[in-house]
C-alpha cells in the first residue's frame, strides 16, 4: 500500500489515494499505521476516495480504528494532496466529507498548495444533534454553559457543546498549560452525557481575538492541533461572549484562523497543510 504522511500544524495522518490503492479492511489498517512504534505513526488513516457529488471523498479513521464525521486539518492536506498530485485542479476545490460537501479555497505557491481556507459549514448548537444527553448535564451560568459532573474528582467542569459534523465540548481555563489531559481527557471524552463521544478542549483566552488551546481528541488522544475544535472554540467564545467572530487560535502544533460570519452563519478555517515523505506499508 502506497501512502503519503501528511499533517496540519501537527495533526498527523497517513494519506492513502484511493485513487489507485485499495484498503480493504481501514480501520483495522488505521490502528497499525497509526502506531508510532511499530507502524508509520500518526493520529489516524485518511483515504482519498473518487466522488460522485464533489471532486475528491475524504474518510477519516482515528489511531484506534474508529471513523470519524470530519477532520479539518486533515480535509486541508486532502485538498493539498489532490492539487499537488494532480487529482483534480479546480480552486475552490469541493471534498466530500462525512459533514457534507466542504468547499476549500486553495492559496496556491509555486504550484503547489500553501494554505488552504475551509468553508466548514454551519455548527450545530441544538443538544440532541450534536450530540448530547440532555438529562446528564446541567445549566450552567448562561443559556450556552452546561455542567458536567466529573465522579473520578468530584469537579464540575462548565464546557460549552458544539457539532462541526463531529462532536465538541469547549472547556475555559486560566491557564491552560496546567490541565492534565491525560487524567481529564478521556474523563470528558467517555463522559456519560455524550453517546457518541466528545472532543474536548480547554482554552485560555488572552483576548477577544486570541486564544490559545489544547485537545484531547476522540478516538486519537492527545494531538497537536483539531480545526474542527478550533472552529468550535470560535463558534463557543461568540456564544459566551468571551470572543469576536474572527479569532486567532493558538494550537501547540501551530496557529489557525477562524471566522464564524454572519453573512451565511458558516465557519472558515484558515491553515498550512504540509507533505512530509511518501513510503509504501508493507505489514
Amino acid at each position: 500500500m502506497k501512502f503519503t504522511k501528511m499533517h496540519g500544524i501537527g495533526n498527523d495522518y497517513v494519506y492513502v489515494n484511493g485513487f489507485a490503492e485499495t484498503v480493504a479492511d481501514p480501520a483495522a489498517t488505521a490502528i497499525k499505521v497509526a502506531d508510532r512504534h511499530f507502524g508509520i505513526g500518526g493520529d489516524g488513516l485518511i483515504l482519498i476516495l473518487p466522488s460522485s457529488v464533489a471532486d475528491v471523498r475524504m474518510r477519516m479513521f482515528n489511531a484506534d480504528g474508529s471513523e470519524s464525521e470530519m477532520c479539518g486539518n486533515g480535509v486541508r492536506c486532502v485538498a493539498k494532496y489532490s492539487f499537488d498530485h494532480g487529482l483534480t485542479t479546480n480552486n475552490p476545490m469541493k471534498v466530500e466529507t462525512g459533514r457534507g460537501v466542504l468547499s476549500i479555497s486553495l492559496d496556491v505557491r509555486n504550484g503547489k498548495v500553501a494554505t488552504a481556507t475551509v468553508n466548514m459549514g454551519e455548527p450545530i448548537l441544538d443538544l440532541p444533534q450534536v450530540p448530547v444527553d440532555r438529562e446528564k448535564v446541567v445549566a450552567g451560568k448562561d443559556k450556552n454553559t452546561y455542567r458536567l459532573s466529573i465522579a473520578q474528582s468530584n469537579e464540575l467542569l462548565d464546557a460549552t457543546f458544539v457539532s462541526m459534523g463531529n462532536p465538541h465540548a469547549t472547556i475555559y481555563t486560566p491557564d491552560v498549560a496546567r490541565v492534565d489531559l491525560n487524567r481529564d481527557g478521556p474523563v470528558v471524552e467517555n463522559h456519560k452525557a455524550f453517546p457518541r463521544r466528545i472532543n474536548a478542549h480547554w482554552v485560555q483566552v488572552h483576548s477577544r481575538g486570541e486564544v490559545t488551546m489544547r485537545t484531547w481528541e476522540r478516538g486519537s488522544g492527545i494531538t497537536l492541533a483539531c480545526g474542527t475544535g478550533a472552529c468550535a472554540v470560535c463558534v463557543s467564545g461568540v456564544l459566551t461572549g468571551r470572543t469576536d467572530r474572527k479569532l486567532l487560535a493558538h494550537l501547540p502544533g501551530g496557529d489557525l484562523t477562524l471566522e464564524w460570519r454572519e453573512s451565511d452563519n458558516c465557519v472558515y478555517m484558515t491553515g498550512p497543510a504540509t507533505e512530509v515523505f511518501q513510503g509504501e506499508w508493507n505489514p
